[in-house]
């Protein structure tokens, strides 16, 4: 029996996709992101164990509340960890008519085998991708996360491939992504995928700082501060290619 490693559920989410979802925070991230607020997620093999179908049984409770465009949003931790699982947990949803939705980092992605086709059989399941640029440049995302970016735009331009539809989110962080420069590489960037439906930034937030004094990890942003409404603005415009 396949199971999941879950941290935690929400019932009526409005932003993580479209109309009102089903929230699946699975455990396990490979990122190290400076800013994450979810650091007790990181650990693998965490969590409670649960299957597709209990998951599944627990969503519909709410089925109601989801009216055309609701269904179920798996995010994390990093989802494609548990890309088994996944396929299991999808395969069940559209059998139940579920609109599904992953919102990931993409740090797993791979083209090599068994992942890559996993991968492309689990994007026929997908309604929705929602993936996070950290870093458009390949050094600077290794600081900001432990990890390069290479394989995350990859993953991208292979979602464009399969004109999959995508969101996409960028932290805005004062002096490490809030950049003019960035941005607009991050924008040239965005200008090559057709299949991009939204684009959001996330201004940076301290709010999951208390987590990492908990689980004992130095948090490196204790000095910074959430950026402006006017360079959000600036980097909606940017990214948006409205300046």
């Amino acid at each position: 029996m396949i199971t999941g490693n879950i941290h935690s559920l929400e019932t009526f989410g409005s932003v993580d996709g479209p109309g009102v979802r089903f929230l699946i925070f699975v455990q396990g991230c490979g990122l190290r992101c400076r800013y994450c607020h979810n650091a007790d997620t990181w650990r693998k093999n965490a969590g409670t164990k649960m299957t597709a179908d209990e998951l599944l049984d627990k969503a519909g409770r709410y089925r109601s509340y989801w009216g055309s465009d609701g269904g179920i949003t798996v995010s994390g931790g990093e989802p494609l960890l548990q890309i088994d699982f996944l396929l299991d947990l999808f395969t069940k949803a559209k059998q139940r008519g579920i609109n599904t939705c992953i919102d990931t980092a993409g740090q797993p992605f791979t083209r090599e085998e068994p992942f890559f086709s996993k991968f492309r059989a689990l994007a026929e399941l997908t309604d929705l991708f929602i993936v996070d640029i950290k870093h458009i440049d390949n050094e600077q995302h290794k600081s900001l996360t432990g990890r390069g970016n290479e394989n995350i735009l990859d993953m991208l331009q292979y979602l464009n491939e399969l004109k999959k539809p995508v969101w996409i989110r960028h932290v805005l962080v004062p002096d490490i992504t809030d950049n003019d420069g960035y941005l607009r590489r991050t924008r040239a960037f965005i200008e090559t995928l057709d299949n991009v439906e939204k684009i959001e930034v996330l201004p940076y937030h301290s709010m999951g700082a208390y987590k990492w004094k908990e689980l004992g990890i130095p948090y490196t942003l204790d000095n910074t501060q959430p950026p402006s409404a006017e360079r959000v603005k600036n980097a909606e415009r940017i990214l948006r290619g409205e300046i």
